[in-house]
């Protein structure tokens, strides 16, 4: 059976069923639905090809070509159907919904598997994940200077029922100039809101949110437009803690890397950190004194967080003093002011 649906219909079917991404593998790297399958009706070099003949002969010949195209590889794209859907329905899209989903809709439908087709496609999927962004959330901000621990606060409090967006590991990134040591490749910009999307709509948004304080940019990726202007003016935890700890957990988690790309990543703030700072972090580096390189990375990093701080509505940020770096420790002293700080913060 093949059938259209809306768009709502079909996220909430994907979380039972799969989905497949009938697009070229281009637009599938670029962006597709969290989860999907790619079977491609084209390659890139293919869709490449039936453009140029529909866009310097007509639409008829480029029908044929890419049946011509297509033909022979029809018995393996229902093979591979077959092995994803496992005697489920498919959910399928291409970019607006039309010829290329409706097509292959129609080879799987003959070949006996239920089919649902994404009515406007992955354009359609594109613009609700873009409006949903613009949902009214009570966000909370956990804020501090570089080294007190706010992602493993973060996680912490998300193992006690609250409820968080961790953006640095959607997006493959740390934030910082070291972000990228020890990551996989930083998805799309386009991607990373599609995941995010998909965590942002499982959200209760009648209850707090807390994410880590973040620039408009975590690596290469964009933090969507809609969403950062909801987290430039939401209430901040400032996180405050004593820089010996600091340091020491900036040991902790950056000396295991290659003394060379620890290196590549102070070279490039070097004009910033300036050049005496910078030939002395990374001299340290070279004798393995990564608490004297990471002192001298926090003056430059303390001053960047203050510059970042004067812009956020000072109503809006409440401090809180930690003991240490006990993770758990931290959470709850953060949970137990929680209720005065939405009460002074709000």
């Amino acid at each position: 059976m093949q059938k259209t649906i809306e768009i709502q219909e079909f996220i909430e079917s994907a979380s039972h069923y799969p989905v497949i991404d009938v697009r070229s593998p281009a637009e599938y790297e670029h962006g597709h639905f969290p989860g999907a399958f790619n079977i491609p009706l084209f390659s890139n070099e293919e869709r490449a090809t039936v453009g140029t003949v529909y866009l310097h002969e007509n639409p008829y010949n480029a029908l044929k070509e890419g049946l011509k195209i297509v033909g022979p590889k029809m018995v393996r794209f229902v093979e591979k159907a077959k092995e994803i859907a496992s005697n489920k329905p498919l959910l399928m899209y291409c970019w607006r919904g039309g010829k290329r989903s409706h097509s292959m809709a129609w080879l799987f439908d003959t070949a006996g598997m239920d089919v649902y087709v994404l009515n406007g496609g992955y354009r359609a999927f594109r613009k609700h994940v873009k409006a949903s962004f613009l949902q009214p959330a009570h966000i909370i901000i956990l804020g501090g200077m570089t080294g007190s621990g706010k992602t493993e606060i973060l996680r912490t409090l998300q193992t006690v029922g609250e409820q968080i967006i961790d953006l640095e590991d959607l997006a493959s990134h740390k934030g910082s100039v070291f972000g990228s040591l020890g990551q996989e490749q930083q998805p799309t910009t386009e991607q990373f809101e599609n995941d995010l999307f998909m965590e942002w709509e499982e959200l209760n948004f009648r209850k707090p949110v807390w994410i880590e304080d973040e620039s408009k940019t975590i690596g290469r990726i964009f933090i969507p437009d809609e969403l950062f202007e909801q987290m430039k003016t939401a209430p901040l935890v400032d996180l405050h803690l004593d820089r010996s700890y600091r340091i020491e957990r900036l040991v902790r988690d950056y000396a295991k890397f290659n003394a060379g790309d620890l290196i590549a990543s102070v070279q490039k703030i070097e004009r910033r950190l300036g050049g005496v700072n910078a030939r002395q972090c990374i001299e340290a580096i070279h004798s393995k004194d990564f608490a004297k390189a990471a002192d001298i990375l926090l003056y430059y990093y303390d001053k960047t967080y203050h510059h970042a701080m004067a812009s956020h509505p000072r109503n809006k940020i409440f401090s809180i003093h930690l003991p240490g770096n006990d993770p758990n420790v931290n959470a709850k002293i953060i949970l137990a002011n929680l209720e005065n700080f939405l009460t002074t913060g709000l």
